[in-house]
Parts: structure tokens; C-alpha cells; sequence
């Protein structure tokens, strides 16, 4: 307020109006009539300027206020000061509730606020995403009639949050929530979700990777302890069964080589290697070494196998990617009948190359290509049978493709046969 405006000011200014009335009442004699039409005017001045302010605060749209004399002057300026300042508070608070907002959208985990009754009052779209929440229109609903799974609601019922809860997603069946609730001021709550989806399949892969590891060395290692236990009366035994007993313990030590080398593999592979575009990978040189090695390999099945090899070379690990395309000529080798046709080609596709390994084989079941490159994954359930391998080979085609930032493609139709292929980025093809 301007210090100029006090009890002083408005006494002095209404005396100053006074005063000429009554002398000119004096001196025309009407004293009584002059000084009350005098104030008749006065009261008259400051209902008019009173509606004004009225009018302005209700009916202008405007923050201006309109123009005014005397202590009127004051009052609408103080009005308009009060409403900037009003106006400067509610834009820091809005800045303040955006900062707030975009804060909270950005943490990794799913927010919501509730009242002590359990009514909604704020969530972020994370909650939104996992519970089917609508922010602002669920606003006040009570977070029972929300979100409807019976371990959520008997947890909110009982009141006691020291312990964290974990259950499945009341909309999205394929995430798994752990939720901690922790209180927020004396009448609000916060309630904390976050994925661990993840989390627990990495618990189960371990779990499986341990189960299956085990199941593998086990059988070999029975093997080799029955002909142990049978070698130690070797003196009666004949010469065909020592034969063969040397035979299979033999086969099952490199089986279990080959299991402990492959998973050394996948150990390797997992860690990340950043000399990527430091070498180069003479895949043409590779190709024609495999294709002698296929030969060699294709001796029994008389496979008619047709090599199509371009000149490119590209950037990557040449000990990963000749684990690729060995794996998979050697699968497409192992598992088409006898006389069958296998194509490997290493060609261009515009800017990108292609490494694809063709067969006319019996094909893979649509609802096996998924999980094929799962560690351990085979179609034939049966450990011991004659073409079950360990289960790693694609497993390990697979990390050492994503090392390469390629995909591998899997295309097969029962009964026609199936398409292995790794479309290589441009980034990686060395130019001539």
C-alpha cells in the first residue's frame, strides 16, 4: 500500500471536501442543504466507483482494473496487485506440480497416492499402465473397487504395510508386481509398484539352468560309473564288453566336454566385448573352411549340400560368428534325412548381408520357434536319444548374433523344411 494512504490522508482529503461546502453554505446562507447535498454526492461517487469494482471483478475478463479517482485509486490498485501476485503463485505452483509430475513419470516405478480410507487421489501413467487406472477421472474411488484381485484388497483391508506383497498384473497377465506401501503425510498413503517380471524369470532360468546342467552331466556320469563298477572284476569280463565299455565311456567324456566347452561359450559371449569394428572377418575364407568340415561331416547322410559365397567381409569376432554358421550348418546336416538338400548362402540383401542355411528337412512345429534358442530347449524331450544334443548350440547362435547387434530369423513349415538366417546392419559390412 503507498504509505501516503493512512487514517490522516482520508480525514485530511474529506475535511478538503468539506470545507469549500460549508463556506459556500455560509455565505449563501444554506448551510444545512449545501453541506448535505454535498454529502449525498460523495455517497452517490463512491456507489459508482463500488459498482465499477463490482462489475469489474465479476463481469470483466480483463486483469486491468478500470480507472478511478481518490482512494478508489488505491483500492483497485491493491486489488490488482493482490490478484498478479495470486496469479505469479499459481503459475510457481503449476511449475512446481509439472516439475512434480514429469518427476514422477520418470522414476521407474508405478505411484500412487491414496487417502487413508483407501480413495484415489494421484497415480502416474506407469500406474495407469498396470493396474487400468484412469487419472483424473478415478479420482476419490476407492482403490478396492479399482483395482479387483483378492490378495490386493485383503492387503489393503488389514492396514498392516510392513511387508511387501507381490502379485500379477490385474490387467496385464504376463507382468508380476511387487508392491510396498509406505505412509505419505498423516492421512495419505504411497503405494510403490514395480516389474519384476524380469526378475523372476531370470530366478527361474537359473533354477532351470541348474536342473538341466545336472540332468546332462548325470547321465554320462551314470554311465561311466556302471562300467567303472563293472571294470573292477575286469579279469572275467570278455574282450567285446571291455571293447564297448571303453567305447561308451569314451563317447560320454566328449559329451561332456563338448557340454562344459559350450557353456565356457555362452559365459564368454556374455561378456560385452567393444572392439567390435577393430577387426575384421574374412567370412568367405570361413565358409570355405566349413564347407570342407560339412563334407566331411555329410559323409553318412549324402546330403547334396550347395555352397553360394560372396566376396564381403565384415566387422565383428570371427571365434563367434564361425560358432554361428558352423552350429548352423551342422544342425541343418544333423537333423534333414539322408539325401536331403541344404543351401548355405552368404549374399547381399542392398546394403546388408545375409548368412542363411536352407534345408528340405521335416520343419519345426510354429509352437516350438519361439523358444528355441532357450538354453537347453529340444524338441526331443529325450536326453538320450540319438540326435539329442545338449540343447546350448542355438542358444549360443543366438548371443553371439545379438553380439553382432544382428537378428537370427527362423522360418519353417512342417513338412517343407526350414530357413536359419542373420541379416548383418551395413554399419558392419566392410566396403570394398
Amino acid at each position: 500500500m503507498d504509505k501516503r494512504y493512512s487514517v490522516v490522508f482520508i480525514i485530511r482529503g474529506f475535511l478538503w471536501y468539506l470545507l469549500p461546502l460549508a463556506l459556500f453554505g455560509l455565505i449563501i446562507g444554506q448551510f444545512w442543504l449545501i453541506l448535505t447535498l454535498g454529502l449525498l454526492a460523495a455517497l452517490a461517487w463512491h456507489y459508482y466507483y463500488q459498482y465499477k469494482l463490482v462489475d469489474w471483478l465479476w463481469h470483466r475478463r480483463t486483469m486491468l482494473p478500470p480507472t478511478a479517482a481518490g482512494s478508489w485509486s488505491y483500492i483497485y490498485d491493491g486489488i490488482y496487485r493482490t490478484q498478479r501476485r495470486s496469479q505469479q503463485r499459481r503459475r510457481a505452483l503449476a511449475r512446481l506440480l509439472r516439475r512434480f509430475r514429469e518427476a514422477s513419470e520418470a522414476i521407474p516405478d508405478a505411484a500412487i497416492v491414496f487417502r487413508r480410507d483407501g480413495g484415489l487421489i494421484w497415480c502416474n501413467k506407469l500406474a495407469q499402465f498396470y493396474f487400468g487406472l484412469k487419472w483424473p477421472a478415478d479420482t476419490g474411488i476407492r482403490l478396492a473397487n479399482l483395482i479387483r484381485h483378492p490378495e490386493f484388497v485383503a492387503y489393503l483391508s488389514k492396514g498392516d504395510f510392513s511387508n511387501d506383497i507381490v502379485f500379477p498384473s490385474p490387467v496385464r497377465d504376463d507382468i508380476e508386481l511387487e508392491l510396498r506401501v509406505m505412509p505419505f503425510s498423516d492421512d495419505q498413503y504411497l503405494l510403490m509398484a514395480r516389474d519384476i517380471t524380469q526378475l523372476k524369470q531370470l530366478e527361474q532360468m537359473r533354477k532351470d539352468f541348474v536342473a538341466n546342467v545336472s540332468h546332462e552331466l548325470k547321465t554320462p556320469l551314470t554311465v561311466m560309473q556302471g562300467y567303472l563298477e563293472m571294470l573292477e572284476d575286469s579279469a572275467h569280463l570278455p574282450a567285446t564288453m571291455m571293447t564297448k565299455a571303453m567305447r561308451d565311456m569314451t563317447s560320454q567324456t566328449q559329451r561332456m566336454r563338448s557340454l562344459v566347452d559350450q557353456l565356457l561359450a555362452l559365459s564368454r559371449m556374455d561378456v560385452v566385448r567393444t572392439d567390435m569394428f577393430e577387426r575384421v572377418v574374412d567370412v568367405p575364407t570361413i565358409l570355405q573352411n566349413l564347407q570342407r568340415d560339412a563334407q566331411q561331416l555329410n559323409q553318412e547322410k549324402q546330403h547334396q549340400l550347395v555352397f553360394e559365397i560372396s566376396s564381403e567381409k565384415m566387422h565383428g569376432h570371427d571365434d563367434e560368428l564361425r560358432s554361428v554358421f558352423a552350429n548352423l550348418i551342422s544342425n541343418a546336416i544333423h537333423y534333414t534325412p539322408d539325401g536331403g538338400i541344404i543351401t548355405v548362402r552368404w549374399q547381399r540383401i542392398g546394403q546388408q548381408m545375409e548368412f542363411s542355411v536352407t534345408d528340405n528337412g521335416p520343419g519345426i512345429p510354429a509352437e516350438h520357434i519361439p523358444r528355441l534358442t532357450e538354453r537347453f530347449y529340444r524338441l526331443d524331450k529325450d536326453r538320450n536319444s540319438a540326435k539329442g544334443g545338449s540343447g546350448l548350440g542355438l542358444a549360443i547362435v543366438k548371443q553371439a548374433v545379438e553380439n553382432h547387434h544382428c537378428k537370427l530369423v527362423i522360418d519353417s513349415i512342417v513338412g517343407r523344411g526350414s530357413k536359419f538366417s542373420v541379416r548383418v546392419p551395413e554399419e558392419l559390412v566392410l566396403r570394398h
